[in-house]
Formats: C-alpha cells, sequence, structure tokens
C-alpha cells in the first residue's frame, strides 16, 4: 500500500467538523419535498468554509456551490448528493434515537447518516481541502450539488437541472452509499399501476356482485410467477417485479368492492425497456384470465419550494465500461489519494444517475460513504473514517480526470479488484 497523499491529510484535519455537520443534518428532519430546513444548514457551512466562487438555488430548491470559476474549454466536474430521506417508521425499533446523531462504535448513526446525508459533510470539506491545497483549476471548475426529492423520484432534480438549468457537466461523480467502492452502473426502475373493476353489492349478498379484490389477486399471483421469468444480467443482476402496495374501492366495509389496485416496483436489467416491461403486465393480466388497465404512473408531488415538476415513473438502466474516462478517473484518485486499489461494482438500489446517465447519457461513476445494506433501516449509519477518505477522493477527483483525459501518465498502476457478482 503506498502513502496517503496531502489530500487524506487535509481530511483527516477536518474530521471533527465533519461529524458536527452531518450531526447536525441528521437532528433535521427532511424527508422528500421538506428538505428546506436542511438545504439552509448546508448552505451556511458552504458559506463559512470560505472555498465556494458562488453558492446558489434553483426553482426547485436544488443548492449549487461552485470550486473555480467556469471558462471556456474547462470541465466542468459535479459531485452530486440527494440530501432528502426516507421516514424513521417504528421508533421502537431503534437503537439510538434516529435524528440525535449518535457517535459510537466509530460511527455517526441517524436517518440519512447513510443514505446519504453523511456525502454531504465530505463533499463541502473536500471544497475547502481544494482551497487550503491550492488546487490547479485551470483546467476545470467543480459543481457540487445538494438535490432533493431523490427517495421520492430518483432523478427528478437531474431532469430540472439539465433541461430548466442547462447545466451539463462533463462528468458526475454519485455519492449515494457504495461503502467506498467505485461503482459503474444499476439497474433501472418504473413503477406500474394495475386496476381491475367488478360489481360492488351488498356483502350479505356477494353473488349478485363482481369482487375487484379476487380479479387482481389472480393478477398478483401472476406477477409474483413473472419474477421468475425475467431476463438477468451477468454483471446488473436479475429484473425483479414485486407489488408494493394494494387498495380497494368500496362503499363499506359491508360491501363487494367494485375496484381494486396494485402497484408495481420494477427493476430493469440490461435488455428491459419500458415497452417490454409494460407488455409482460400485460401478458400476466391475461394470464390471469381478467380484464385490467396497466399504465405506467406519473409523478407530480410539488418540492419544498412549490415547484410541480411532473414527470413519467421510468427511470432508465445504465451501466459504463470499466475503461470509461469517469471510471478510471475514479480508478486513478483511489489509488493516488487513498493509497490503494480500489473495488469496483454495481449498485443494488437505484440513484440519480438513472436520469444523468440513463436519460441524459451525461458520464457518471459512483462513490460515497457507508455500505448500501444500511439504507432505509434502523441501522442506518456511516463510518467517520468514510467522511475522511470520501473527502480526500472528492478534492482529488477533478485533477484525475483531467489528467487522463489530456492523455497524462499515470502516476500508479490503474489495477483494481472486481467483486463477484450473485
Amino acid at each position: 500500500m503506498k502513502e496517503k497523499t496531502s489530500f487524506h491529510a487535509a481530511a483527516k484535519k477536518y474530521e471533527k467538523k465533519m461529524v458536527r455537520f452531518l450531526r447536525d443534518l441528521i437532528a433535521i428532519p427532511s424527508e422528500s419535498a421538506e428538505e428546506g430546513k436542511v438545504i439552509k444548514r448546508i448552505q451556511q457551512e458552504m458559506k463559512s468554509t470560505g472555498a465556494f466562487d458562488r453558492i446558489w438555488t434553483d426553482k426547485m430548491g436544488n443548492l449549487f456551490g461552485q470550486v473555480g470559476k467556469p471558462g471556456r474549454g474547462k470541465k466542468l466536474i459535479a459531485i452530486d448528493a440527494h440530501v432528502d430521506t426516507v421516514g424513521v417508521g417504528d421508533l421502537s425499533e431503534w437503537k439510538h434515537d434516529p435524528y440525535k446523531g449518535k457517535v459510537a462504535d466509530g460511527k455517526v448513526w441517524g436517518r440519512g447518516a447513510g443514505d446519504q446525508e453523511g456525502a454531504v459533510p465530505a463533499m463541502v470539506y473536500a471544497a475547502k481541502i481544494m482551497r487550503d491545497l491550492n488546487v490547479d483549476l485551470t483546467e476545470y471548475s467543480l459543481l457540487l450539488t445538494f438535490t432533493t426529492m431523490e427517495e421520492d423520484c430518483d432523478g427528478l432534480c437531474w431532469q430540472y437541472i439539465v433541461n430548466e438549468g442547462k447545466i451539463r457537466p462533463d462528468a458526475v461523480v454519485v455519492t449515494d452509499s457504495t461503502n467506498c467502492w467505485i461503482l459503474r452502473g444499476h439497474r433501472g426502475r418504473m413503477e406500474i399501476g394495475v386496476t381491475c373493476k367488478g360489481k360492488s353489492c351488498h356483502g350479505s349478498m356477494p353473488h349478485k356482485g363482481d369482487n375487484a379484490v379476487y380479479k387482481i389477486a389472480k393478477v398478483a399471483q401472476q406477477i409474483e410467477k413473472l419474477n421468475g421469468r425475467l431476463k438477468k444480467d451477468p454483471f446488473l443482476g436479475a429484473g425483479t417485479i414485486t407489488v408494493s402496495y394494494v387498495d380497494c374501492k368500496t362503499p363499506s366495509l359491508c360491501a363487494v368492492p367494485g375496484q381494486a389496485y396494485i402497484h408495481l416496483d420494477r427493476r430493469l436489467t440490461v435488455g428491459d425497456s419500458k415497452s417490454s416491461a409494460v407488455a409482460e403486465v400485460k401478458d400476466a393480466v391475461k394470464r390471469a384470465g381478467v380484464k385490467a388497465k396497466v399504465e405506467v404512473l406519473r409523478y407530480d408531488r410539488p418540492s419544498y419550494t412549490g415547484l410541480t415538476y411532473e414527470t413519467e415513473k421510468y427511470f432508465p438502466t445504465w451501466c459504463e465500461p470499466e475503461d470509461a474516462l469517469q471510471v478510471e478517473a475514479a480508478i486513478k484518485t483511489h489509488r493516488e489519494v487513498l493509497g490503494k486499489a480500489p473495488l469496483v461494482h454495481r449498485w443494488t438500489f437505484s440513484t440519480n444517475a438513472v436520469s444523468i446517465a440513463g436519460m441524459f447519457g451525461i458520464p457518471c461513476v459512483g462513490f460515497g460513504p457507508a455500505p448500501e445494506n444500511v439504507a432505509h433501516t434502523v441501522n442506518d449509519s456511516v463510518p467517520i473514517k468514510h467522511l475522511i477518505d470520501c473527502a480526500a477522493f472528492y478534492a482529488g477527483y477533478g485533477q484525475a480526470y483531467c489528467d487522463l483525459a489530456a492523455g497524462r501518465p499515470h502516476k500508479t498502476p490503474m489495477n483494481f479488484k472486481r467483486k463477484k457478482t450473485n
């Protein structure tokens, strides 16, 4: 293992500030469309560092920080973290108060610690490290994006950033939980609704009606079987489908329901498309022997600023080759900044990259603190060591990218380890 660089030494100096900052973020509930207070807290910390040339928000409420001034021919490297979290669920299941940011066992614990507010202090203090070390910004500028509503609607924020803000970076580092591994893709997803109609009647004489719940139950059984027939990819894994919500409409609890609905979570692997996924569900309905409406759903919830930016709930698959420039730059950064060969793999869940890479084709790579398996759990936490490693990585990534783009020779071998897929 090589000696760690000055980036890592500089990051270590900010350990206590990053931990304190993260604890402040965890203490602020920030579920999707309710991120206003946490955005203000991040903005306050950004200003306190004095590292940013520009700090601003857009109409959706996304927060931006620019390090270095844009110029003709300069590359724009972005690092993205979503700042919203899921809820806490049953409080009795938590060993630590989800809003206290408890420090124990070398970790910070609480809702959002791992997914994914832990990346935020590392990003903000990466900017400070760059200024401390007088990083050369003649070839690029760094854009930090602190984005909203990802948990509700992956990538909606980046649809707005690209389409309305006209911001299109040369490469984006997505900081959702990677366990400090380098991740180069993940499955896409979509949300599909299936509605069956029947005929309502009094519950004392069900033979006079047509129970829509019985119909949708037959469809649900076929969806379970469909899950075992979906495509598989050796790297991204198999596509999946599951019933994630059930509902019905009935005049009373003493009546036969006249309408029933299931909500489907569909994960898309290589070879899947929106049309093929819908066709598979329609085939499942046919196999169930019922009539039903199948539709790709839409998202139209207002952001915390009041802006509604409607979109279809289809989020494409993306996967980058190992020799893609932004992936090689991440490997180079990991070796030169952290002093060891990285592990390269893919996410199981999805991220804002469904829009950044999947919709817009902007090169993406993943690198963030905390393992994926703590996300959305009562064990939500992040190792403090990851905050330091990520801050150093983010501070060094831009120059590594520019070095490779310009064809400058590597300082270290570009070897890495591949994680075995299931």
